[in-house]
């Protein structure tokens, strides 16, 4: 794709005049960093952060519940008015298509966010298996904002003190200056926050008005990965595809307990089956024990052998050290083992270590 048919969010002409710097990702041009990737990582675990994630994709979903539920691994039942819930979309042989969040915004069905580069392959995969069942309404005239970091809760109260009564994992409708957005307490950052849905005429003005207050900065891509690697987080496409299982993933935990005595979710009889036996391999996290980072694709060795590879990697800023995440053999899973990391022809001395890498600091109420 060139520059020239890239698509661009409603904010594009906000990130070019703040200086941003412009790249190309899942198809858009969006800004990796602004003054920088560590400076915004920091501000964003000190004060508030303001990301344009309007390149994810945005629908609503209406009819039988059970078209969607047969498609994921949440029980939708559990998902009452203002309830939010991080789900996997699945293939039938278990393997992760993609991983969203499913809220009900009121009783008139569901409301889904799914990743930018996934977006299209989802939307018509959930289209073709529900048939009559179900409708998918793609609401593309929306944007989508994410407002993260400790002081994210005092800035929403000042614009809308409603919205900042939510807890993690809840959501609603709110109105804000006249304009109604759907506003859910989450976020990829392991920090306490929101993802805010607009009309995107009205996005470039809303996010003005949030940049004026001194505790909020813009956030590029970059330290959004940073961001959420530290907290543990799988990035779609690399900590996990189609070929991984939720098992593998270390994500059975996104699988609903109903869900799994019903057994009636896709794949779930070689899912359920790594869960009694044990998967093959197992995603981990790991820290470098010297300064050299470890990125996508370097080797995981252990005993000179080479057994598995880094699927996320990177020097983490508040963490103060190299870490990353990637696949090794179930038996190497364990906190604590010694690998080495595989940089540039030279082994690095590694350990798995327990994810998150720092503290989640959602806010539960």
């Amino acid at each position: 794709m060139t520059d020239e048919t890239l698509h661009r969010t409603p904010l594009y002409d906000l990130h070019v005049e703040l200086g941003a710097k412009m790249v190309p990702f899942a198809g858009y041009a969006m800004p990796v960093q602004y003054e920088g990737i560590m400076a915004e990582h920091n501000h964003t675990r000190e004060a508030a952060g303001l990301f344009d994630v309007s390149h994810m994709g945005q629908a609503r979903v209406t009819g039988d519940a059970g078209a969607l539920e047969a498609l994921i691994t949440a029980d939708l039942s559990q998902i009452g008015p203002g309830d939010q819930k991080y789900t996997l979309l699945l293939n039938d042989e278990g393997g992760i298509m993609d991983d969203l969040m499913v809220s009900r915004p009121d009783d008139h069905g569901f409301f889904v966010v799914v990743n930018a580069a996934t977006k299209g392959a989802d939307f018509a995969h959930m289209r073709d298996r529900f048939g009559r069942q179900a409708e998918l309404i793609e609401l593309n005239d929306r944007a989508l904002l994410a407002l993260q970091g400790p002081q994210a809760g005092a800035v929403m109260k000042d614009i809308c003190p409603q919205a900042a009564k939510l807890v993690f994992m809840q959501a609603g409708r709110f109105e804000i200056d006249g304009a109604e957005v759907f506003v859910s307490r989450s976020g990829y950052t392991g920090e306490d926050g929101f993802e805010i849905s607009i009309n995107d005429n009205l996005a470039a003005d809303f996010a003005r008005r949030l940049l004026k207050d001194e505790r909020v900065k813009p956030i590029g891509l970059g330290a959004r990965d940073s961001l959420r690697l530290e907290a543990g987080l799988c990035l779609y496409g690399h900590d996990m595809d189609e070929t991984t299982t939720p098992v593998e993933a270390a994500l059975t935990w996104a699988i609903a307990r109903t869900r799994r005595e019903k057994g009636d979710f896709p794949g779930a009889r070689k899912v359920l089956k790594q869960i009694e036996e044990g998967a093959a391999k197992k995603r981990v996290g790991f820290r470098l024990l010297d300064k050299a980072p470890a990125r996508e694709g370097a080797e995981i060795a252990h005993g000179g052998e080479v057994v598995g590879v880094v699927t996320s990697g990177g020097f983490a800023p508040t963490v103060g050290a190299p870490i990353g995440m990637g696949y090794v053999p179930a038996e190497l899973a364990k906190a604590g083992t010694g690998i080495e990391l595989l940089v540039r022809g030279k082994a690095r001395p590694a350990e798995i270590v327990k994810t998150p890498f720092v503290e989640q600091r959602y806010y539960r109420g």
